[in-house]
């Protein structure tokens, strides 16, 4: 039984702009212009140091059509680096770089490296020692726009080895990314195919393992503070041996973080307080060259008042509190969900709807059975679903997160004012 490595990557989008950061902080954009093809180029690095026996690369690698000379240029010199190593590369293209859209300056790729085209699926085999170890399936897109299901045109060949299918596509489930592609788990599991390697979702996730993996790696680099776009960002490792994969390994690569914060200023105070809490929110981040971070600034208290007159100066500070070392802090922005203090015994004694909800909020506070009866009662599957997502009816500290949260905004709306 043969046993070997393979590095994954999806949705490199090299010399992407980051537009909306650029132009307002010109220090950060330069990083930021950098940061993909340092991603792309970390990703050759560790394919050479951990000698995998080849890298698949699954559609997006650039990020529009245009194809910037120096993505390309910068391209082809990390699979030169590659082919020198004896890394075979495999590239399917998705929408951002349909092979068919748009210029491109690469005519003549390194030895071992495979393209896929448009139309039907191509198998392609790898083998080492005279042994075939894996059998890589794949295909790209022609136009951007592509509706078809691909996945439905893969199927398992016969003989040995690790069967794998190389594709950038919507897998249902996956919001807030346009259904190119689009399959279901079903149609990956029906090819027969052990390993999906796929691209196009950038939040890294393993859809599927045991007989079928599915794999999305996410992005090489962060591009925004968008959720799916926030944390270490890279590539995945994959064990294999012989036709099975044992596991898969998150290798980060990616030299600058996108993160978001949250910050209660309940008990802090004064606006001192407040900044100390923000810069120590970002020292776990510290595993990357660079972080840029959106706060979110929430929460009851005398610092309400405290940063309405600040404004913008308060972000300015952290920004000047935050200088060049090791990660680098830029603060993006604060998004300020506060409110003024309340007299919570006062309230509670009213005899109006406010003193009402806090009686109830403090009873089921201290009854974590007639909340969990609360929530197994939700009558819709939007509701039940967004209270599965928040409270687990075992978690305890989620569930008073939860009535914190409905305890504020209800106050907020119905009158909190003592």
């Amino acid at each position: 039984m043969s046993r070997f490595s393979f590095l994954h990557a999806a949705d490199l989008h090299l010399d992407t702009p980051f537009e909306g950061l650029g132009a307002a902080h010109p220090q950060v954009a330069a990083a930021l212009r950098d940061a993909s093809l340092q991603a792309w180029d970390r990703l050759v690095q560790e394919a050479v140091r951990r000698r995998v026996a080849f890298v698949l690369l699954a559609g997006d690698l650039y990020d529009g059509p245009e194809r910037g000379l120096r993505a390309q240029l910068r391209f082809r010199r990390g699979l030169h680096r590659l082919a020198e190593a004896g890394v075979e590369v495999f590239v399917v293209h998705g929408n951002h770089d349909p092979l068919e859209e748009g210029w491109s300056a690469l005519r003549d790729l390194p030895p071992g490296v495979h393209v896929f085209g448009p139309g039907d699926p191509e198998a392609v085999p790898v083998v080492r020692g005279g042994r075939r170890i894996a059998l890589v399936h794949g295909v790209s897109y022609a136009t951007r726009a592509e509706r078809a299901n691909l996945a439905r045109r893969f199927v398992r060949a016969p003989g040995e080895g690790l069967q794998i299918g190389l594709l950038h596509a919507h897998v249902e489930g996956q919001a807030g990314h346009d259904p190119y592609a689009p399959c279901s788990l079903d149609d990956l599991r029906a090819s027969g195919l052990h390993y999906w390697a796929l691209g196009h979702v950038h939040l890294r996730q393993t859809l599927s393992s045991g007989a079928t993996w599915a794999v999305y790696p996410g992005n090489l680099q962060g591009r925004s503070p968008k959720a799916t776009e926030c944390g270490a960002k890279g590539a995945v490792l994959v064990h294999a041996a012989g036709d099975a994969v044992e596991h898969v390994e998150f290798v980060p690569l990616a030299p600058v973080r996108f993160e978001s914060v949250r910050v209660d200023i309940e008990g802090l105070p004064d606006l001192a307080a407040l900044e100390g809490a923000l810069l120590g929110a970002v020292q776990a981040f510290g595993d990357a060259e660079g972080v840029v971070v959106r706060a979110r600034v929430v929460g009851r208290g005398p610092l309400h008042a405290d940063l309405i007159r600040a404004g913008d100066g308060f972000l300015e500070l952290l920004r000047e509190a935050s200088p060049g070392g090791s990660p680098w802090i830029h603060w993006d922005r604060i998004d300020q969900e506060t409110a003024p203090p309340v007299d919570r015994a006062a309230l509670l004694a009213r005899d109006d709807f406010a003193g009402a909800l806090l009686r109830r909020v403090d009873a089921l506070r201290s009854d974590p059975e007639a909340l969990a009866a609360l929530v197994a009662r939700a009558d819709t599957e939007l509701v039940r679903g967004a209270l599965a997502r928040v409270v687990p009816p075992a978690d305890a500290s989620a569930c008073e997160e939860l009535l914190r949260g409905a305890e504020a905004l209800a106050l907020d709306r119905f009158g909190g004012a003592a």
